[in-house]
């Protein structure tokens, strides 16, 4: 038995997120997990002003979601995503995507008003946002527990049938290439963190560009890798 979520799928989700080339996503999520797995610090930038430093520990798993499932665990779809909980976040983190959770369904995508966040010591520090209904909503979620306002999840999009056009449905555009976090819950089941919260919202911000210990991996949303290489490897070792 294998088993799948489609949360709320949609006809659009359908034309675009699931008619991914699901092999490409999973040898690319392989790459990155490979890297993103040993790395020390991973950097996240983005022409909406996001500036973040992440930091890990090698006691704190990653996670390959990629759209293939397997017996072995459910997955959402459509997938293209490694995740973990990271050890320490700090700087500003623009989300002019779409927030999770229930805000996706009330605000839609955030380009004309993005949520600026900034991350001390793991948790957030400030909040600002043009949108001053949004702004109360989020304070107020994050507040929930002693946890909510914490990076509990650290994500690298790898679904390459998407671009930076967010849709305003968090099942799909966490998937676009580049960096999304989430505060709150860390999935403690799957990464090993010890610290839990009843609350967990994704944010996703667009045209990210990321460098893995000082390699840069990702350029405005597009991945710096030869998937045709990727896929020649994977064939040869078949």
């Amino acid at each position: 038995i294998r088993h799948a979520h489609m949360v709320e799928i949609t006809p659009r989700i359908m034309n675009e997120g699931m008619r991914a080339d699901f092999v490409a996503v999973d040898a690319l999520s392989r790459w990155a997990l490979e890297r993103a797995a040993r790395a020390r610090e991973i950097r996240v930038t983005s022409p909406a002003g996001t500036d973040l430093r992440a930091t890990f520990s090698p006691e704190l798993r990653w996670v390959k979601t990629s759209g293939i499932i397997s017996a072995d665990a459910w997955g959402n779809l459509p997938g293209g995503e490694i995740f973990t909980s990271p050890a320490n976040v700090e700087g500003v983190y623009v989300c002019d995507g779409v927030l999770g959770d229930w805000f996706a369904a009330k605000y839609g995508e955030l380009r004309d008003a993005p949520l600026t966040i900034t991350v001390e010591g793991g948790r957030i520090a400030s909040l600002a946002c043009a949108r001053d209904e949004l702004l109360r909503d989020f304070e107020a979620y994050t507040t929930c527990d002693e946890n909510s306002n914490r990076v509990g999840e650290f994500a690298l999009g790898t679904n390459i049938a998407l671009t930076n056009n967010v849709i305003g449905h968090i099942l799909q555009d966490e998937k676009i290439p580049g960096v999304h976090i989430a505060f709150g819950h860390p999935y403690r089941e799957h990464t090993g963190a010890d610290w839990t919260s009843v609350t967990h919202v994704d944010v996703v911000g667009r045209e990210c560009n990321v460098w893995i210990d000082g390699e840069l991996v990702i350029e405005r949303g597009r991945y710096l890798v030869d998937l045709t290489e990727l896929l020649a490897a994977d064939a040869s070792h078949s």
